[in-house]
């Protein structure tokens, strides 16, 4: 382990506030111990950012961010670009860093960075394709056209389970943007972001800048001053609904804008024309990846009914297959969950399932011969969509609904109170068009043929309902992070108004 901290810069104990290259701000804050729920063993730990520190870190992104907005949104893509070569250099310690962490395994630590590299890669092209639109005026000599601006510092809030892509999907494209991020990571994954400040660190020494990448720790104190700061313009949150509804209000007071990522209930419709092998496996990687704890994961299968007792079968029969153990470790599918607690709230959602007439097939068991946080991947079969199944709990349940006809499966499916990731399996053309309707799914993703979870970066990600309605990483999301303006030249020696209004003898 020690030798995978050291090829991160990493420490015993590490600063955990910074603005920039020699930035590292000694704040005499509290210490925070970061834990490996594998084994439940502390890997290091971080001194906290204080309310001082953190006055420090707004008031030099403020100061930093006069000369970054000036700067050609091109030039910016280039250091952008250079920090996803700094982030492919060090995929594999990273990606390690991830799985021992928070415990999802090495190939999704690692797949989680490339997405960081991914959306930096996105953002270099996205620097030179900041468009505005050209509109005609309703006046003579008169041109209208629209351009956009930076928005200043804005404020990034990450969740644990992501603790390092969701960060580059905000931060690469306010980068390009103009913008200048600073950073709250989860509490149970700031290690990783310690690290990833670290080779934001060496990128921005060599373009001479600082500021644009910024580091705060703390728990919610910390975030509720984001929250309040009226110097941050935007607050791009990413957690629970609770949480989020909270980040809404409070910046909302303020007048600022929010940019949410809040929880998933999602779910994948099972025609009786469907390919049984890919539902089969796309429901594995969908509810079991990550521990089922991912906003994108699979929670409910809706089946029809006449393919539902051998697709029940086949799944039961490979989630009793399903490697558990240590995530960084060859063959391993699933590692812990994150915390104790998260293990507590997976006991307690199969309790109140069995307690609405809901019959566990497979698993439902801890697993304390491999761990305090090691849980089984479970199924269970629900007679009707209650109330713990319209709840998302974060971990690998898996709730088997049936169906008739699709009206009824898509009520089903939009039922919840989520609208972040969907899917449908099917051979028919009619029936997937139908699902991708405006009468379809209600989420903000609807996939067909493949599973709710793995989205790339070229799409928005993001849903509706009390998902939070927020939209990141690809497409034109980078309009959240920049401010619109509408300008009107007059190349003539008159003055006409608008909508011939005459005012006055001109």
């Amino acid at each position: 382990m020690k030798l995978l901290l050291d090829k991160l810069g990493l420490q015993a104990v590490n600063q955990g506030s910074c603005v920039g290259p020699d930035g590292w701000l000694d704040t005499k804050g509290p210490v925070l111990t970061s834990y490996n729920p594998t084994t439940a063993e502390p890997i290091a730990a971080i001194v906290q950012t204080t309310p001082a520190a953190y006055e420090q870190v707004v008031a030099h992104a403020q100061t930093a961010f006069k000369s970054w907005q000036e700067m050609p949104a091109p030039k910016r893509g280039l250091m952008v670009r250079d920090l996803g070569v700094a982030l492919r250099e060090q995929i594999e310690p990273l990606g390690e860093l991830i799985s021992l962490e928070m415990g999802k395994i090495r190939a999704e630590g690692i797949g989680e960075v490339q997405e960081a590299v991914d959306i930096c890669d996105f953002a270099v092209g996205l620097s030179r394709q900041l468009y505005g639109l050209t509109m005609h005026s309703e006046r003579p000599f008169h041109r209208m056209y629209e351009q956009w601006h930076p928005l200043g510092p804005i404020g990034v809030i990450t969740a644990f389970n992501f603790p390092a892509a969701v960060w580059a999907w905000n931060s690469a494209i306010a980068a390009v943007c103009g913008d200048m991020t600073i950073w709250k990571p989860s509490e149970l994954s700031s290690l990783v972001a310690v690290a990833v400040q670290h080779i934001a660190n060496r990128v921005m020494a060599d373009y001479g800048v600082s500021g644009v990448f910024s580091l705060v720790t703390g728990a919610g104190d910390i975030g509720k001053l984001m929250t309040e700061d009226t110097r941050l313009p935007l607050i791009s949150f990413t957690g629970s609904i609770p949480t989020g509804r909270k980040v809404a209000q409070t910046v909302a007071g303020r007048l600022g804008r929010s940019l949410l990522e809040l929880g998933g209930n999602n779910a994948i419709i099972v025609e009786k024309d469907a390919d049984l092998d890919l539902v089969v496996r796309g429901v594995l990687f969908g509810a079991v990846g990550t521990s089922g704890q991912r906003c994108t994961s699979t929670r409910r299968l809706i089946m029809h009914q006449d393919i539902a007792n051998e697709l029940t079968e086949r799944l039961v029969k490979v989630y009793q297959q399903v490697p558990l153990g240590d995530p960084l470790t060859e063959g391993v599918l699933m590692g812990p969950l994150v915390t104790e607690t998260a293990v507590a709230h997976m006991q307690a959602a199969l309790k109140q399932a069995q307690q609405e007439g809901g019959t566990i097939l497979t698993g439902g068991s801890t697993r304390p011969d491999l761990g305090p946080q090691f849980v089984e991947p479970t199924i269970v079969k629900m007679p009707a969509q209650s109330p713990v199944v319209k709840t998302e709990t974060f971990a690998p349940i898996l709730y088997l609904l049936t169906y008739e006809t699709l009206e009824e499966a898509i009520a089903l499916h939009n039922g919840v109170p989520q609208g972040l990731s969907s899917a449908i399996f099917t051979d028919s053309m009619r029936t997937a068009e139908a699902f991708l309707s405006a009468a379809g799914s209600d989420c903000g993703i609807a996939n067909v043929n493949i599973g709710t979870s793995g989205a790339e970066i070229g799409g928005a990600f993001g849903g509706e309902k009390e998902t939070g309605g927020g939209r990141e990483s690809g497409s034109d999301a980078w309009k959240a992070y920049m401010r619109r303006q509408t300008n009107t030249l007059n190349w003539s020696r008159d003055l006409p108004l608008a909508q011939g209004i005459q005012f006055g003898e001109g």
